[in-house]
């Protein structure tokens, strides 16, 4: 299988980091400084995913890769690694954790739960048996409303966990009170308001993992029906001619809620 246009795209990102004659922004680019990219194509490929449009899916997969070949370019100007390297460490890898498929295929048919297991199995042994934290501390890197809802996840194994919905409901009402004790004119205190509203969001997301509810899910249908209502306001005030720089708060508020009788 011949890979053309692969070997071409990666000729164009090498191009774009040629320090004489490349694009001055790419130039400038860090690890670090395209982190939030990865993120934001990420997200926009799980949008294309969700609307099950395949030409949107090529597209946003072809942003996506664009930020790992980028990261890959600068690997190879460290002489560190490129995506030679990194095609190999991965396939090698998943060769490697599916024995049922290269080594031995003629085994019994795994189901899906069994080839998980096998995949960490294989994987705890890769990393030797050096004991390990009951809850990994790479877990805290991804959104902050899905984290905490799997750090509830792993309490629960460990037995570490409220019994049930209206437990947790009590803690998010206590959380509650005690940010807004902190919010009390006579003792703001940024800090001190940051840890509580912390805690307040921590236990809210528990709260939904007792109810079977996404909480990251939760909050993007949340998002979506804010601007929803906020796209119709915005159409109102347009028919009236009216822009939200001349609005006080009061006459917004009052396009807000014909926004939502609206619905």
């Amino acid at each position: 299988m011949e890979l053309k246009e692969f070997e071409k795209l990666t000729q164009v990102v090498k191009s774009l980091r040629d320090p004489d004659s490349g694009c001055p922004w790419d130039l400038e680019q860090t690890h670090q400084s395209l982190i939030k990219y990865l993120l934001e194509e990420s997200y926009e490929f799980k949008e294309a995913v969700e609307k099950n449009e395949d030409k949107l899916m090529e597209e946003e997969l072809g942003d996506l890769l664009l930020q790992v070949l980028l990261h890959a370019q600068m690997g190879s100007e460290r002489k560190s690694f490129d995506i030679e390297t990194i095609s190999k460490t991965l396939s090698d890898k998943l060769i490697r954790r599916h024995p049922h498929v290269f080594d031995n295929p003629d085994s019994k048919k795994l189901t899906p739960q069994e080839v998980n297991d096998n995949w960490h199995k294989i994987k705890q042994k890769e990393k030797g048996q050096k004991k390990s934290r009951a809850i990994k501390e790479k877990i805290i890197y991804g959104p902050s409303l899905k984290v905490a809802e799997n750090i509830g996840h792993k309490t629960n194994k460990l037995n570490f966990d409220w019994q049930d919905a209206s437990q947790v409901a009590w803690k998010v009402e206590e959380e509650w009170q005690e940010l807004k004790e902190e919010l009390m004119p006579s003792q703001v205190n940024k800090e001190r308001i940051a840890e509580e509203l912390g805690d307040f969001l921590f236990s809210a997301a528990q709260l939904a993992r007792h109810l079977d509810l996404d909480p990251e899910e939760i909050l993007k249908n949340a998002n979506q029906k804010f601007l929803k209502r906020f796209y119709v306001m915005e159409d109102l005030l347009n028919e009236e001619s009216q822009s939200f720089e001349n609005m006080t708060q009061e006459e917004l508020d009052r396009y807000w809620t014909m926004a939502k009788s609206n619905e």
